[in-house]
């Protein structure tokens, strides 16, 4: 008896797991928010992780990035962290090429990388859930579709909003992408993160952008801890999931590996 309760006990704990955030469709061991344990902090009195700022001077693709006495590009500075954080290049230079622009178009937002990468760390291990790969472009292959938000298992209902075109379900929405928006929010912050004439949630770099502009919406200042929680937590109201955000960056801010 007791370990029937047990194995009962067991399954409804992956089953709330699995549906805490937003993933029925797989394992609770593959799910990547509860491969970050949540930091042990009240979201309220903390603010964003320091970290320090990607370099700004140059941009990947310009034509002194390798003269000697120059600052180092945004490239140089991914590669130096990817090893370190086991964070693809590709993500980590998506990432700090976000906090540079939104520096420029929001300085107030105190906007980090950080934060950037430990949501997407919590919502697709940057751009790798079940085993999806993140191109030198920036493009998630294959994409990653979440479930179909029909009410249950604790998501919202969320009837379509663009008729399939980015999650291809005709009748409910999906999250999409590295960074999981939901087709009517990307329709609102859609972004072109690395000036290519197109704006794809299911490319890194401009999920990247678009993150960062929603994460500043409405003046949020997100070196408060009130404006950090209430930023991430826009994203998934449950403060277990601010922390293990929050440990998520505070570990980048570190350059180490949640």
């Amino acid at each position: 008896m007791l370990v029937l309760v047990a194995a009962v006990v067991g399954t409804v704990v992956v089953l709330q797991q699995r549906s805490q955030f937003g993933r029925t469709d797989a394992g609770a061991e593959e799910i990547p928010a509860l491969e970050v344990a949540p930091a042990q902090v009240d979201l309220n009195t903390v603010g964003q992780p320091d970290a320090l700022a990607p370099p700004s001077a140059l941009l990947p693709g310009t034509a002194s990035a390798s003269q000697p006495g120059r600052a180092p590009t945004i490239s140089a500075w991914a590669n130096g962290l990817a090893s370190r954080t086991n964070v693809p290049p590709a993500a980590l230079q998506a990432y700090g090429m976000a906090d540079l622009a939104m520096k420029k178009v929001d300085p107030g937002c105190h906007l980090s990388w950080v934060t950037i990468a430990g949501l997407a760390r919590i919502e697709s291990n940057h751009g790798r859930y079940r085993g999806a790969q993140v191109t030198p472009g920036g493009d998630v292959t294959p994409r990653i579709v979440g479930v179909p938000l029909d009410g249950t298992s604790g998501n919202r209902t969320i009837t379509d909003t663009d008729g399939g075109v980015l999650d291809g379900d005709p009748t409910l929405d999906r999250a999409v992408g590295p960074l999981q928006f939901i087709p009517s929010t990307w329709a609102k912050w859609r972004s072109d993160g690395n000036d290519d004439g197109r704006a794809d949630p299911n490319n890194i770099f401009d999920a990247a952008l678009a993150a960062g502009r929603y994460l500043c919406a409405g003046g949020r200042d997100l070196s408060t801890g009130e404006g950090w929680r209430d930023a991430v937590l826009s994203y998934n109201y449950s403060d277990d999931y601010g922390r293990r955000v929050y440990a998520a960056a505070q570990a980048y801010a570190n350059s180490t590996a949640p």
